[in-house]
């Protein structure tokens, strides 16, 4: 094994994006990234390129052999928006790491370039939002004899954001787990010399960012009807907060529906930890 493993982060927020997460109380995209990481490599290394900002350069071929792993954030931009250069330069370079065969894993807006970068397709969820908690999350067969997945109950559930779907898996694509709101929130992709993993779910998040998110997003949770109003929202948000400080607190577990599926960090990131036991450190030499 490598002594220093080095990881490439990239958070796809555009700076005005982030600017807002960070008024909200939440931690930057890649920041969790580099958390979750840490906690778990604590002599790996990274770098966090912001590729939703203008002049932001990938490496190139050459240098990528640098990297044992990448890690994709989720973003807020959209597969949808196909002109935008934003949107192009993420899924160039997700081609560029099938080709030189660095190992992804990533999140949510990760899980959607994972396909579209090898030939899938994304598109609005026709149920719109899914938010908050994604609920009953059901392995694949597929995913019973997957790497992935060793170590994760057949059902569970786990924290969500987004607003598009994979529709259309990419040729080297296995769907691994979905839900009743989401078809495919998980997948495996072999492409080219590269593999990537992704959830469309977020391993990174805590309760405490969670409930940050939903300060954040506010302006459109009240009219899609997640809450009646303001204080609605942030009695939910209060209530997230205070489970966080005190896990063992039975009545806001019942209250909320929430377990050790997202309150156990090693449960919670089962699937990044794999990636990395059995699919980057292998590898690192």
């Amino acid at each position: 094994m490598a002594q220093q493993p080095h990881f490439l982060i990239i958070d796809g927020y555009p700076e005005k994006s982030r600017d807002q997460l960070q008024e909200s109380g939440m931690k930057l995209a890649g920041d969790l990234f580099a958390a979750m990481l840490l906690q778990n490599l604590p002599q790996a290394t990274y770098q966090i390129i912001f590729p939703g900002d203008p002049g932001v350069k990938f490496p190139n071929k050459t240098e990528m052999e640098e990297y044992q792993g990448i890690l994709w954030t989720g973003c807020n931009l959209s597969l949808l928006d196909k002109d935008n250069p934003r949107v192009i330069c993420q899924v160039e370079f997700a081609q560029l790491a099938y080709e030189v065969g660095v190992p992804s894993y990533g999140s949510c807006w990760a899980l959607q370039i994972a396909a579209v970068a090898a030939g899938g397709e994304v598109k609005e969820n026709p149920k719109g939002r899914e938010m908050g908690m994604a609920r009953k999350i059901s392995l694949t067969d597929e995913a019973r004899n997957h790497p992935m997945f060793t170590g994760r109950s057949t059902v569970f559930e786990a924290f969500i954001s987004h607003d598009d779907e994979v529709t259309k898996l990419p040729p080297g694509g296995v769907r691994l787990a979905g839900n009743s709101f989401t078809n495919i929130q998980a997948l495996a992709v072999e492409h080219k010399k590269g593999a990537f993993w992704a959830t469309q779910y977020h391993p990174e998040y805590d309760l405490h960012e969670m409930a940050r998110l939903i300060v954040a997003r506010e302006s459109k949770l009240v009219p899609m009807g997640f809450f009646k109003g303001h204080d609605e929202l942030m009695q939910y948000v209060d209530d997230l907060e205070t489970l966080f400080a005190n896990p063992e607190r039975k009545d806001l577990r019942w209250k909320l529906a929430i377990d050790d599926d997202v309150l156990c960090d090693r449960t919670r990131q089962n699937e990044f930890i794999n990636w990395l036991e059995k699919l980057v450190l292998p590898k690192a030499g």
